[in-house]
């Protein structure tokens, strides 16, 4: 936002940053916004109030990231404030980030299982409404948000699937994963979520990269490993094999491409690699990609 609104304490990131055109953007740790969807492809939007920077256009709810907290908690908290939606029911797609050296802007696309309630709940805002996709451009945009809306609508339009090949990946460590396979799964299936949780770094490029995405994580376990997927955590989507692990791989994999994603599947099986990409996966990923991801 531009200025700290009427009526709301200070925040530790609250604060011009002045680049060295003259230009100035708000937030001295950087900002981040919410690009909320449903499923019916309506996003949430704001209609700025007049004394804030170009008052009286639409753009997403948002502003300056406290000193110290990720772009994800900012958006979200930027976004309950502003707009009192129940930022626990949004799940993160992907984030992606204009960087201007010394200022940056972070967008959240998060998916909402419905065109949740909002209500004006700060002075930042005169309305909020869930605009159709197809609308958006009808609006008076904010420049920022209208030069991006573009590169935003695009990447909507994908949704990301990991499939991840436990055996092989538990495998491809001599940790002693033999002496309890199931043991090793379960680790190494916490670890992927908690890393599904806080997404999966990526490096993008062009003028508004994306940074981070969110997959839908489905891990196939077999054999003796089978047992780990009744205590996965939630994050991830474990599927006990009945048979060869192989082929639960290959039908999670079509499963998933037919329903529109673009999928990726972690194994070092060459075999395996040629099966899913036959069925329909964007790329195959070595374990070591995987694991050097995770905590």
């Amino acid at each position: 936002m531009s200025s700290v609104p009427p009526h709301r304490p200070r925040g530790s990131g609250d604060g011009w940053v002045e680049l060295p055109d003259g230009r100035r953007f708000w937030g001295l740790a950087g900002a981040s916004g919410l690009l909320a969807v449903t499923p019916e492809d309506a996003i949430l939007l704001q209609h700025r109030v007049p004394w804030s920077h170009f008052g009286g256009t639409w753009g997403l709810p948002g502003g300056a990231r406290n000193v110290g907290e990720s772009a994800v908690d900012g958006a979200l908290r930027e976004a309950r404030e502003e707009t009192g939606i129940d930022t626990a029911l949004l799940r993160p797609r992907f984030a992606v980030r204009l960087d201007m050296d010394v200022w940056t802007y972070t967008t959240i696309a998060a998916d909402a299982p419905s065109a949740l309630p909002i209500a004006v709940s700060d002075p930042e805002s005169t309305a909020l409404e869930w605009v159709p996709l197809d609308a958006v451009d009808e609006l008076p945009l904010h420049p920022g948000f209208a030069d991006a809306w573009p590169h935003l609508k695009a990447l909507l339009a994908i949704r990301r699937a990991l499939v991840v090949d436990v055996a092989n990946v538990v495998g491809s460590r001599p940790d002693g994963w033999w002496k309890d396979r199931a043991g090793a799964a379960a680790r190494l299936l916490e670890a992927v979520a908690r890393r599904a949780e806080r997404g999966f770094p990526v490096e993008g490029e062009g003028a508004l990269p994306v940074v981070a995405h969110w997959p839908e994580v489905v891990a196939v376990l077999e054999g003796e490993a089978r047992p780990a997927a009744a205590a996965a955590p939630q994050a991830v989507t474990a599927v006990a094999a009945s048979g060869s692990g192989d082929d639960e791989i290959v039908a999670q994999t079509a499963a998933l491409t037919a329903r529109g994603r673009q999928v990726r599947v972690v194994t070092a099986d060459r075999a395996l690699a040629e099966r899913v990409r036959a069925v329909g996966a964007v790329e195959v990923l070595g374990p070591s990609r995987l694991l050097e991801q995770l905590d």
